[in-house]
């Protein structure tokens, strides 16, 4: 099974970052050709993504990452304001698929055809409120979960989330989500992403809440009003993007195969122009609320989503 975990941001970077000024703190210096393809399968054309709420979440908790979901289809009615979550991922298209398609096409490969655009569609959710497998579940454990919530449809997504009382190996450790694949289904995916609300919201919940590590600024006010799930979002949106871009790791990454940098988690902690380790950079903010955000969504939501990282300029792109 392939495994991709995302160390989403600030432990080493802001170590390092205390000991710099601000301007010579910008996250990481790429260097050319940092992220790249490895001439394998990414997901295209209709993606069903299923979701698995593993645990006990409120229908407004539900609603903010349904939302996210549908926002991602530039189809859905009626169409977001600029800049918005649609956009974003018309860039996974742009960066990566595209990409992908060139390259089965200079080598002369069916595949050429066969690599699109892709295009997100929310396809079902069932719950597990009383937690099944028990509330302190290690990643062996995700793929029976993520059978359960559609696991097994080829060329999809099946996305599970626990609750904030959930435990799950490595989780605020070493990764704040992960996602890979179950050989026992040809071209099946999945993703996992916790609720960081009480178990550690300065790693993965940042930067709406004080980060655990490095400069102690302010935390920015969450879009939704929920720290944590406005925190799930973000590792959501990393965590798709990467598995559809290297759903079973020989896409696009750099590094170790087995704990690679992907299309976002290779800009891990940027969310706007300027950003350096302990500022997400520049970004909108709702003058009613105070909230702070990049993109906005479905049902007049806004969301704040991760940096993805340009392979033509080895650099992170950034909606705002």
């Amino acid at each position: 099974m392939a495994k991709h975990s995302a160390l989403l941001l600030l432990l080493a970077v802001l170590a390092t970052a205390m000991l710099a000024a601000p301007s010579a703190a910008f996250l990481v210096q790429p260097q050319p050709n940092l992220l790249t393809y490895h001439n394998g399968a990414v997901l295209s054309g209709d993606i069903p993504v299923s979701i698995l709420w593993y645990g006990r979440f409120t229908p407004a908790q539900k609603a903010v990452v349904s939302d996210f979901i549908l926002s991602l289809s530039a189809a859905s009615p009626p169409p977001s304001p600029a800049p918005s979550v649609a956009q974003w991922w018309t860039s996974i298209n742009r960066l990566y698929l595209s990409k992908a398609s060139a390259a089965a096409s200079k080598h002369g490969g069916g595949g050429a055809a066969a690599i699109r655009s892709a295009r997100v569609v929310l396809s079902r959710q069932v719950s597990d409120e009383e937690c099944s497998l028990g509330k302190s579940l290690k990643l062996s454990h995700l793929p029976a979960l993520a059978a359960r919530a559609g696991g097994r449809t080829a060329g999809g997504v099946a996305l599970v989330l626990t609750a904030a009382d959930v435990a799950v190996e490595g989780f605020c450790m070493s990764r704040c989500g992960h996602h890979g694949s179950d050989p026992r289904y040809s071209r099946a995916a999945y993703a996992w992403v916790g609720n960081p609300a009480t178990q550690c919201p300065g790693q993965c919940a940042w930067p709406f809440h004080q980060p655990a590590y490095g400069p102690q600024a302010a935390p920015l006010v969450p879009p939704s009003g929920d720290a944590g799930m406005d925190g799930v979002v973000i590792n959501v949106a990393s965590m798709v993007a990467g598995a559809v871009t290297n759903p079973f790791g020989d896409g696009f990454y750099q590094g170790d195969r087995g704990a690679p940098l992907e299309a976002a988690t290779a800009c891990a902690g940027v969310y706007g122009k300027g950003a350096y380790p302990g500022y997400a950079g520049e970004l909108l903010v709702d003058e009613a609320t105070g909230a702070s955000y990049n993109a906005h969504g479905a049902r007049g939501r806004k969301y704040l989503l991760p940096a993805l990282f340009d392979p033509d300029t080895s650099a992170c792109s950034t909606l705002v």
